[in-house]
């Protein structure tokens, strides 16, 4: 269990700049935010880029869209990891068997692993999925890459599954996160980040319960709490 409760800025800090965006991941690194979140896709001609649903807001499905053809706004994967300098990096790899690109071969999983390599800087980057076989994948490909699962509850099989595949870390939704299974995860040895956590009195409580890491909308709102300034 941290000492610090580490703030991840969510999409980046996506209540004051557009979400997923260069100005939103910088943004949150100027107002201190230790961690940012993105999210991670495969374009129609095979590039990594960052953007959370399958689809653009006009339609089309980025799986079938060459990079050079979407807004932007949307970053590709290096750009929005520069962008993020001065703070490490939770990608989550979008790999939802109800989304266009779905993949189970896990192309996206190999080529994220592949250019965080030749970067290096392993201790900055954390990958994380809701498909579990998905950060499985990664673990057996960049084993020096932390690995988280996120999941939309925490219990006592998430715990178990979550050690039994070797991840140190589990993601869960704040709405199902009771103190009594953060325990119990801190005592099986995980590391506990939730999402998405915009409330202060509830980023309070937690904080007092020693969770890992809140991700968060609000990163400077989430900095003021953890400060113990009023908000």
């Amino acid at each position: 269990m941290r000492l610090v409760t580490l703030v991840l800025a969510h999409r980046g800090a996506s209540a004051q700049a557009p979400e997923n965006t260069l100005a939103a991941f910088e943004l949150a690194v100027a107002l201190g935010a230790e961690g940012i979140e993105l999210d991670v896709r495969r374009s129609g001609d095979d590039r990594l880029v960052v953007h959370h649903d399958a689809h653009l807001p006009d339609g089309r499905a980025i799986r079938a869209t060459a990079a050079a053809e979407l807004p932007e706004h949307v970053p590709s994967l290096d750009a929005a990891l520069d962008a993020c300098a001065g703070a490490f990096v939770n990608i989550e790899i979008k790999n939802d068997p109800n989304d266009p690109d779905h993949d189970p071969s896990d192309w996206v999983a190999w080529r994220v692993a592949e250019r965080l390599a030749r970067r290096g800087e392993d201790s900055r980057w954390l990958i994380s999925s809701f498909r579990l076989a998905t950060v499985d994948r990664v673990r057996r490909i960049a084993p020096s890459l932390r690995t988280a699962w996120l999941t939309y509850g925490l219990d006592d099989g998430i715990v178990a599954t979550t050690v039994a595949h070797g991840h140190a870390i589990v993601h869960p939704w704040v709405g199902q996160l009771p103190y009594d299974a953060l325990r119990a995860a801190h005592a099986a040895g995980l590391a506990v980040n939730t999402w998405t956590c915009d409330d202060p009195d509830r980023m309070q409580e937690l904080i007092a319960w020693g969770i890992d890491g809140i991700c968060t909308n609000v990163p400077d709102v989430a900095l003021a709490v953890r400060r113990g300034t009023p908000t």
